[in-house]
């Protein structure tokens, strides 16, 4: 299991949001923020406290990307044609951990990330430890024989709370194929991502 659990679960009540729509989450149980002066009333939000909010959200989901990953991916995005906010969660959602997490072969982002670097995870039939690595259209993301067996494997094919979006493709309960980029429409985020606030935060 991931080791993040704690930090997980605060990054929920910082946000005041169930940001993975897991049946834990405080959120669930209270709404306000972590620590003593979680419950104060809270003041009106600067446009650059917004913008600073969507990144650390959408970050955060991901399994807490690094700054300097996260910021090369929009670097990426804004070069590439069409709207960069479309394209930022393209290119986030073509990594491989996520592509893991999404294919259900992990409960969370971080112990589908613990999968790829502990070599559970082969792209193409080729071992894969780097959960950054992007994804092509086409590849076929498969769970070694050992990883099939594991209990979080297991438990997370079980959940109710998420399904298999469609762009990805289930060959098989340890197969899936990556068949294309997803809007932003067509990723199931339990809760409201807003990129194009994120792409204001590094355009500034």
């Amino acid at each position: 299991m991931s080791k993040r659990h704690s930090a997980k679960h605060k990054l929920d009540r910082r946000m005041g949001e169930n940001i993975w729509g897991r049946p834990k989450s405080p959120v669930n149980k209270r709404e306000y923020g972590p620590g003593q002066h979680g419950q104060r009333r809270k003041g009106k939000v600067s446009d650059f406290g917004l913008q600073l909010r969507a990144k650390q959200k959408l970050k955060g989901y991901y399994g807490d990307v690094t700054e300097k990953q996260f910021k090369k991916a929009y670097v990426e995005a804004s070069r590439m044609k069409g709207d960069t906010s479309q394209n930022l969660i393209g290119l986030l959602e073509r990594r491989l951990d996520a592509i893991v997490y999404r294919a259900k072969f992990a409960p969370t982002i971080w112990s589908a990330r613990q999968l790829v670097s502990h070599g559970h995870v082969r792209v193409n039939g080729v071992k894969c430890n780097i959960a950054s690595r992007l994804v092509k259209i086409g590849d076929v993301i498969e769970l070694g024989p050992k990883a099939s067996e594991m209990a979080l494997v297991l438990e997370a094919q079980s959940l109710s709370e998420r399904d298999v979006p469609d762009y990805v493709a289930q060959e098989s309960a340890s197969k899936v194929s990556f068949v294309r980029v997803p809007t932003l429409d067509e990723v199931p985020y339990p809760v409201k991502m807003e990129p194009n606030l994120v792409v204001e935060f590094y355009s500034r």
